[in-house]
């Protein structure tokens, strides 16, 4: 089992996020750009944590050298069940460099980007530090 996803199913953010490199990539399902950097992935992260209920992974597929991970969940956002997956590429010193997430089906989907939508000042703050 990943790290991560150990991390994440201990409901342990603070070791979800070490495992975090400084120049991570977020790419998410709800936002047209990617996020880069470490505070504000932290944060999206922390945020998500709070919206989805009922959450699970159900399969981890690795390549064989371990650096590229799937991690496929379901999960329940606003009354709406979804299925997605994280797509984790980790660094030469094993921390995660590049984080996309996917989901589906679309209603699902819009739940997820309307209850993000409405955390996001103050995800936008953590990251800032404030």
């Amino acid at each position: 089992m990943h790290p991560f996803r150990k991390a994440v199913e201990s409901d342990d953010m603070d070791a979800a996020t070490a495992l975090l490199a400084d120049d991570v990539v977020f790419t998410s399902p709800v936002a047209f750009k990617p996020y880069p950097g470490k505070a504000i992935t932290a944060a999206i992260l922390r945020a998500v944590s709070q919206v989805f209920e009922d959450f699970t992974y159900v399969r981890e597929i690795a390549n064989p050298d371990g650096r590229d991970i799937a991690l496929v969940f379901t999960a329940t956002v606003a009354g709406r069940k979804l299925q997605g997956c994280d797509f984790l590429h980790l660094d030469e010193n094993g921390k995660i460099d590049d984080f996309t997430v996917m989901v589906r089906p679309l209603s699902a989907a819009q739940a997820l980007g309307e209850a993000m939508n409405a955390r996001f000042d103050d995800i936008a703050r953590e990251a800032a530090g404030r």
